[in-house]
Order: structure tokens, then C-alpha cells, then sequence
């Protein structure tokens, strides 16, 4: 269907509006000629749309004649009508013809990077690993691989746990995850400091080597030094530096808030669908298919291709399937209290699992809200445990 589509537009075809009382002879004998209408949708008792080739137009001038109906052009359509704007307008299809190769070769660079996801790592120091990647605004798409830059960044930024790179347009989004601050085992005759791996407010710390920097009710935040391993005195010429060792138990909260609509709709198909496809060339757009969505509750799918990769070059042409899903709509209001009971133990649930085993509980608190027809549920659970973490000092 796509590629008869395809065809339609660059062969060229009129949309026509038929008026008269005997649309269905009309039809009928425009058929026995061959000649192909396709969309017919019928406005009235006495009106159709269609559409028709440019030649099968021509050819419908006997089957008026002999029906009595009145046929009028409504919009014309395709390459050919396209292109016939230009024949006497020469500059104008010259300053087209440039503005498209000038619109498909700046596409074909990335003019702007987007980091996210960082917050402990500066930009700065991932925008350096990327420079001497050659990675860079301005960089050729086709230069720029990305499971090499993302490889690239997991090398080289021990801090990371992931990184994805995914090109939009002209855009190149970056996406990173930091490693958690956890534990890692250093060599005794390695100097480290001890520092906080979350916000917390310190309850008790035992410190076995090196020199305490919080105290009992202090609030940190994570990264902060806690026990520190560079040891100061007067009697010192130079700092000492040592292998801090200790326990910092502190108090820590985890909440988790879950939203669950009282009144709600459920979709279920019926089955009908109706699609429209259009082919995107940069940022112009080609409707294949015209005609108003029938429904009026639907789910949209979209499938989309590319079509402009012929291996040398890489061109911004994209086909797109809009597949429209009729649903039928069911109202429902669920019982607030019994939604009460199964959002609280859903939230402890997802809860406990980032809660450490090791750390004990001291209070939990559920709390229950109504907002625009929405039930939140937050819960929140106070936790002591040991938020101490060796760093290297360097």
C-alpha cells in the first residue's frame, strides 16, 4: 500500500467532489472504464469525494456526460503539481534547490550536545573525554560512532555505571549514570578518608584511625568527609596521611510515593483501525494520506523507518505509519480505602528492596492525600545505619 502511495504522488492526483443524484452509476461506470477512485467518502446524499489520477480525470469527462453529475476539483495533488509552481518562477526553484541541499548537509552535523543524568561529575570533565575523542559540535554524524563514545566515556570516567549516546536531529543527548558511593576495598597502607554515601544526620561514630569531622546530630550530605585521614599536628612538619578506619551510624530516610487515580478509564480495542503514512524530509512533511481520525477514543502507534540510508551517504528521510486503534472507554471508581491498603503495601514493597539489609528500622509512616481525583501514597521509613565509605586520597 505504501509503495502505491508513494507512486500516487509522484504520478500526481486530484481530490473531486461529485454532485448529482445518481453517484453510485457514476462510480459504477467510472469502474467499468478502468478508471480508479480510491478515499471515496460520502458527504452527503447527493455529494462524494474522491480522488483520481491526473489521467483518470481526464478520461471522467464521459462518464459525466452520460450521468448527469457535476464534478468539481477540490485540491490537487502530488510531484508533478509540485513542480509545476516552479517552471516559471527559475530563481525561486534555484533558491529551492539550494535551500534543501543546504538543509540536508547542515542536518548532517551535530550542533548541540546535552549531558544528563550527571550530578556529582562536572560537565566540563565529560566534555574533556569527549574532546580528545574528537567528539565535538560541529562533528559529522557519520564521524560520530556511539557504542566508541559511550565505550569511550565508561573507560575513562571511573564514576560512571553507564553511558548512552542517542543523536537527534542535530542534537546529540548524552546520557550517564553515576556509581553509587559504596564501599570498595583499599589496601591498608593506602591513605583514605571516610566519607558519607547519603544525606544523613549522625547519630554515632566510632573512629579506630585517622580524625572524626562530624559529631553526634550533625547533618552531612553525600561525599562529605566523616572520619578524615590527613592527621595535622603542631609537632608534624608535614601532614600525616593515614588509613582511616571507623563506624558512622547515622539516620537516614527513605521514601517512595505511589499515585493511583480513583476514578479511571479502561481502553479496550474494537479492532478497527485507520492509518495515515507521510514521509518526512528534513523538516518538511508529505502526507500520503489525507481524511479525518473516525473515532473518537483511539490508541496511536507509530512505525517508523528509515529510507534515506543508501550506505555512502545518509540522507534525512524518514516514512512514518501512524496506526490509529479504535478503544472503547470504561468508566470505573475504585474503592478508596481498599486502594488505600494495596498502594501501602505496594510502596513498602518497592520500599524495602532499596532499603540495605544490614541497616535496622526505626520508624515507618504512611501518609494518604487526595488531589484532582489522584490517591497519593507516601511512604516513609527512618533507617540507622553505617553511611561511612572509603575514598583514596589523592
Amino acid at each position: 500500500m505504501l509503495v502505491i502511495r508513494i507512486w500516487n504522488y509522484f504520478r500526481g492526483y486530484v481530490i473531486i467532489k461529485i454532485e448529482g443524484l445518481t453517484l453510485e452509476k457514476f462510480i459504477n461506470l467510472a469502474i467499468s472504464k478502468n478508471i480508479i477512485l480510491w478515499d471515496i467518502i460520502r458527504i452527503d446524499y447527493t455529494t462524494l469525494k474522491a480522488k483520481v489520477s491526473v489521467a483518470g480525470f481526464k478520461e471522467l469527462r464521459d462518464v459525466v456526460q452520460k450521468v448527469g453529475c457535476r464534478v468539481s476539483v477540490v485540491e490537487k495533488k502530488g510531484y508533478p503539481f509540485f513542480i509545476n509552481k516552479f517552471k516559471y518562477r527559475k530563481m525561486l526553484a534555484l533558491g529551492s534547490v539550494i535551500s534543501i541541499s543546504l538543509v540536508i548537509f547542515f542536518t548532517s552535523f551535530i550542533w548541540r550536545i546535552d549531558i544528563v543524568g550527571n550530578e556529582r561529575i562536572k560537565d566540563e570533565e565529560i566534555t574533556n573525554v569527549l574532546l580528545s575523542m574528537n567528539v565535538k559540535e560541529g562533528i559529522r554524524k557519520s564521524a560520530a560512532k556511539k557504542l566508541d563514545i559511550s565505550n569511550g566515556l565508561l573507560l575513562n570516567i571511573q564514576d560512571l555505571s553507564f553511558a548512552n549516546v542517542e543523536i537527534r536531529g542535530t542534537k546529540m543527548i548524552i546520557e550517564v549514570k553515576e556509581r553509587a558511593l559504596s564501599q570498595v576495598d583499599i589496601k591498608e597502607d593506602t591513605p583514605c578518608n571516610i566519607v558519607a554515601s547519603k544525606k544523613a544526620v549522625i547519630e554515632k561514630i566510632v573512629v579506630k584511625n585517622g580524625k572524626a569531622l562530624v559529631e553526634k546530630g550533625d547533618v552531612v550530605k553525600e561525599g562529605q568527609v566523616l572520619i578524615t585521614g590527613i592527621v595535622k599536628d603542631e609537632n608534624l612538619a608535614s601532614p600525616l596521611f593515614v588509613h582511616s578506619e571507623g563506624i558512622v551510624f547515622a539516620r537516614t530516610k527513605y521514601t517512595e510515593i505511589i499515585e493511583e487515580p480513583i476514578i479511571k478509564f479502561i481502553d479496550e480495542e474494537t479492532g478497527k483501525t485507520f492509518t495515515t503514512r507521510e514521509i518526512v524530509i528534513g523538516s518538511k512533511r508529505i502526507q500520503l494520506m489525507n481524511g479525518e481520525i473516525p473515532f473518537e477514543n483511539y490508541v496511536e502507534e507509530k512505525k517508523v523507518k528509515e529510507i534515506g540510508d543508501l550506505g555512502i551517504i545518509k540522507l534525512p528521510i524518514i516514512t512514518i505509519q501512524h496506526i490509529y486503534k479504535e478503544v472503547e472507554r470504561t468508566k470505573i471508581k475504585q474503592d478508596v480505602d481498599a486502594l488505600k491498603q494495596i498502594t501501602a503495601v505496594q510502596g513498602t514493597q518497592q520500599l524495602m528492596e532499596k532499603i540495605p539489609k544490614e541497616s535496622n528500622v526505626i520508624s515507618k509512616d504512611v501518609r494518604y492525600s487526595i488531589e484532582d481525583n489522584l490517591l497519593i501514597t507516601e511512604i516513609i521509613v527512618e533507617v540507622s545505619e553505617d553511611i561511612g565509605v572509603k575514598e583514596k586520597i589523592n
